[in-house]
């Protein structure tokens, strides 16, 4: 390669500016080699092709990049046969080609209100560069300009014009990659703002702006007065989202998954994804409502839907996200969803499935979820191969958020930047203009599997909803959007100006959509029945009816158990490990032979191992969860020389993809958000995240309430996520010891999820699998251990692992005689230990010690049960490490009433109320863990003596 392209260099084809020349045909050719004369294309094959392999394009645009550079160094040196002058407007003209491309979006026609600030750019005049009107009708190499490679300058600043300042603002220059900028420059240059959409095209776009027209305007007559955050102004979204549909669907696509708030989702979810009309109505008239006390439902324009239709390239499976108010939150769900799609199926996946996020353009700029969502996009484990990301930009930040409030950055659009993705601004009352941009969008999404954004530049015609009254404080821009033609009165007038359609049909158009529309049938274009379930469909039907008390066998033969030890712990040879991690692997192999008791690391990847031998998959993501943040599950190793990695689990199941084990980026909101999309989609996976630490959790707050918790209630979707959340009182301080058990304990309702506090190896292998083997799917919440997890006493056999199942309740094992015993503690978590050990200490054989591992939903009968065995205890004592006001005490105290009846005293041992979960004084906590043992065993529970009972 190298000695072609010296040839190349010496040859005339470089003379003067042409190496440009040569670099924009290598570009060309990478995009599509037909573009290219056959002679030059043979030339670049060959470079590509010469060693037998294929070679990278980006070292032979380097070596053009250097002889450029070294051909104008010779050039400079031996003079040219340019005059001095000459060669300075020359030098002039190329600056000025850079500038539009750099610097053109600032003055171009994006804002259909015409009231954005007007920006001087003075690099974009003429003079700036050393030019003036006398050299319009010069001649000049356009270098780098898409197009013909001499031209007058009148000719290039038209075509700059033209492609730059128009109705499409383009910010591309910031991308680093040669090879996408050049893309690019030929997509938006090599069509100069002549879009040339045959007729047939023009006509499906006003048909989609009718219908988005039309369906606002009927709900406007219909419904007046209610909600339904309208699409007016923003109308030229439906053609946009209808072109990306069916040019994915051309591209190969099988699935598109759509996320967004509410801003048009009643029109997207009707005239795009088929919605029956019908359906839609009866949830305006309180036609909708479900009598069932498990099923909250949601207001109409939250919930999502799914279609499918027919796409010149065949069957698209279309899906409408279900998406709380919570603005932005639906984007990483979505994306995991996605992820969980294209995971199935293989190696296509990033090409048949395809995300489209619809963002606000205050919501965009203003939440945090967004960038950490484009800081995952290339990051391993949750790249999907770009997202094309639609902002319908209202200039309105919300009810009466003026832009200049929403923002610091100039547009909403820079956080983008941040992952260089290119952003098209674009006007929403030029629809050919957003058909082009969603093209150009796709096509970048699909070629470099990357994250592009479209900023469509619109205006909201009505207020925040439909009752507001947005002329009170935008005065001025409500004046100028009662005075404008709507965008399908505007196309269709340049429809008719252009003799493509007849006022008749426009007439029509609108008149076969209402009547359509009122007879409540389908009327989304191209929908088709649901086809069959493939080997790609997510089969829910078997996680529909199961129960919570359904039987489930989580143990196995002791054989197999061995067997799964044995291929988990074998370490190749060709891995050095780490001194420390090696012991653990030695020590794991003793525990496998009886010779040691089993701790929690071991019984957790076992748990995997047998799970994922079973044919189910894992996916476990978090902060250090490869290693785990306290040195115990090293599922990750790490070779000491050379730094590569194995994961023993992939040993297991069928396929070595089938175990996931990602150490996320430091985001919890996003992150746990793309792993409940991911779960919500496929039920044999276990998908698990996990916490540093418990309380890090309340970063990803808003996912937990609008979707762990209630999804199914309000929309019906199932999901197993499993949350690990380490947790428990060892004295480092308020923010390291408390996962907030009362916040999930607080939003437990109707069997919705399950919270459980295991205290033993056993306990958290048995849990694990009864989480994949019950035929149903509840969210799962773990307070995972921290001390625990070396604790002498808190450890397992591979017996119990093999013969036992995971316990409700752990009866008590440290008195001897139940008929003696008249007082009973009740705890969970650690502090059991602190319990036990105490209670040998102090040879307390009239107190019993229970452990309720299962917190939520509250196994009563399995407590009332295990207090029936001490029939002379007066007392019973619920223990916890938690203030009075946080941990399960106030959550779980009715339950404990109904347990233990009229003949006993309940009673409360555990730290006084705080607004901290903890003290940061090691001392002051180990007073008070030393007093909240001793009042749950010996202290006096007169109540008159504790009033904070």
């Amino acid at each position: 390669m190298s000695e072609y392209l010296d040839q190349l260099y010496q040859s005339s084809a470089l003379s003067g500016l042409n190496a440009d020349y040569v670099e924009e045909l290598y570009e060309r050719f990478l995009t599509d080699p037909a573009s290219v004369n056959p002679d030059w294309r043979s030339y670049f094959q060959s470079l590509r092709n010469g060693a037998g392999t294929e070679v990278p394009h980006r070292p032979v645009l380097a070596r053009i990049g250097e002889m450029s550079r070294q051909q104008r160094k010779l050039a400079s040196a031996s003079g040219s046969d340019l005059t001095a002058d000459q060669q300075a407007r020359q030098t002039g003209v190329l600056k000025l080609i850079n500038a539009y491309r750099i610097r053109g979006h600032l003055v171009a026609d994006v804002d259909p209100l015409d009231l954005s600030v007007e920006h001087e750019v003075p690099d974009l005049e003429l003079g700036f560069h050393g030019l003036s009107e006398a050299d319009l009708e010069s001649e000049f190499d356009s270098g780098p300009l898409i197009g013909p490679k001499r031209r007058k300058l009148r000719e290039i600043i038209d075509l700059l014009k033209a492609t730059y300042t128009r109705t499409i603002g383009a910010e591309y220059m910031h991308i680093t990659d040669l090879v996408q900028r050049r893309w690019m420059q030929h997509r938006l240059e090599g069509t100069g703002g002549q879009f040339a959409f045959s007729a047939e095209k023009k006509t499906r776009i006003l048909e989609r702006l009718t219908a988005a027209e039309g369906m606002e305007r009927y709900l406007h007559t219909q419904y007046v007065g209610q909600k339904r955050f309208s699409l007016e102004g923003g109308d030229a979204l439906m053609p946009m989202l209808d072109s990306i549909v069916h040019r994915a669907g051309g591209a190969g696509a099988k699935e598109v998954v759509i996320g967004m708030a509410h801003r048009g989702r009643l029109n997207v979810l009707v005239n795009l994804v088929g919605k029956p009309p019908k359906e839609l109505f009866e949830a305006f008239e309180g036609k909708d409502a479900v009598a069932d006390p498990t099923y909250s439902g949601d207001v109409k324009y939250h919930l999502g839907f799914s279609s499918d239709l027919n796409t010149r390239g065949g069957r698209v499976h279309l899906a409408l996200g279900f998406n709380p108010s919570h603005l932005e939150i639906i984007d990483p769900v979505v994306v995991g969803s996605v992820r969980a799609r294209q995971v199935a199926r293989g190696d296509n996946g990033v090409a048949e499935v395809v995300p489209i996020l619809i963002h606000g353009d205050a919501a965009f700029a203003g939440q945090g979820v967004v960038m950490e969502l484009l800081n995952m996009s290339q990051a391993r484990g949750y790249e999907v191969g770009g997202t094309v990301h639609i902002i319908i930009n209202n200039q309105v930040g919300f009810t009466t958020n003026n832009p200049r409030d929403a923002r610091s950055t100039l547009y909403c659009t820079d956080v983008a930047k941040m992952v260089q993705a290119p952003i098209l601004h674009v006007n929403g009352d030029d629809p050919e203009a957003v058909v082009y941009c969603a093209q150009v969008a796709l096509d970048f999404r699909n070629t470099f599997a990357k994250d592009v954004v479209i900023d469509l530049v619109c205006y909201r015609r009505h207020g925040h909803n439909e009752a507001d009254e947005p002329a009170a404080t935008q005065p001025l821009m409500y004046k100028n959007i009662r005075s404008r033609p709507s965008p399908r009165q505007t196309y269709a007038s340049s429809l008719l100006g252009q003799s493509v359609v007849k006022q008749e049909f426009v007439d029509g158009l609108g008149e076969n959509y209402r009547t359509r529309l009122s007879a409540g049938k389908v009327v989304a274009p191209d929908i088709i029945p649901h086809g069959e379930v493939t080997q790609f469909t997510f089969d829910w039907r078997p996680y529909l009816k199961g129960q919570w008390d359904e039987a489930v066998t989580t143990g196995m033969p002791i054989e197999r158990l061995n067997d799964i030890a044995k291929r988990l712990n074998q370490v190749p040879d060709s891995i050095k490990l780490q001194a420390r991690v090696a012991k653990v692997y030695a020590d794991r192999q003793k525990m496998a032979a009886g010779e040691q008791s089993v701790d929690w690391g071991f019984a957790e990847t076992l748990a995997y191992a047998a799970i994922l031998d079973e044919g189910y998959s894992l996916r476990l993501s978090g902060q250090d969860c490869g290693r785990g943040t306290f040195f115990h599950r090293h599922a990750v190793l790490h070779d000491q020389n050379d730094g590569h990695t194995q994961i023993p689990l992939k040993r297991f199941g069928g396929d070595p993809g089938q175990a996931v084990i990602i150490d996320s980026l430091l985001s919890e909101e996003a992150v746990m958000g793309f792993e409940y999309g991911y779960s919500s989609t496929d039920p044999r996976t276990l998908v698990i995240w996990e916490a540093q630490f418990g309380d890090f959790c309340n970063g990803a707050q808003v996912v937990i309430d609008q979707f762990i918790s209630s999804g199914e209630s309000k929309w019906g979707r199932l999901c197993g996520l499993v949350l690990f959340l380490p947790h428990g009182y060892e004295g480092q301080g308020p923010e390291h010891s408390s996962a907030r058990l009362e916040r999930f304990l607080q939003l437990c309702a109707v069997e919705n999820m399950q919270v459980c506090v295991p205290t033993t190896p056993a306990q958290m292998f048995h849990m694990l699998r009864r989480q994949v083997l019950r035929p149903f799917r509840k969210p799962l919440v773990v307070m995972t251990p921290k001390s625990m997890l070396r604790h002498k006493l808190s450890v397992s056999t591979m017996e119990v692992l093999a013969n036992g199942s995971f316990q409700l309740v752990i009866p008590d094992r440290l008195s001897k005689n139940p008929f003696t015993v008249n007082r009973v503690v009740l705890c969970s978590g650690k502090v059991y230990y602190d319990l036990r050990e105490a209670h040998e200490k102090g040879e307390l054989d009239n107190v019993a010690v229970m452990r309720v591992e299962q917190l939520y939903p509250f196994p009563r009968e399995q407590v009332k049960a295990e207090l029936a065995k001490f029939p002379n205890a007066k007392d019973v004592v619920w223990c916890q490490e938690e203030p009075m006001n946080q941990g399960a005490w106030f959550q779980i105290r009715h339950h404990l009433m109904a347990c233990i009846g009229d003949k006993r005293d309940l009673h409360y041992a555990g730290r006084a109320r705080s607004p901290a979960p903890a003290c940061g004084q090691y001392p002051l906590h180990v007073a008070q863990q030393n007093a909240l043992v001793k009042r749950a065993l010996m202290a006096n529970l007169d109540p008159s003596l504790h009033p904070q009972e």
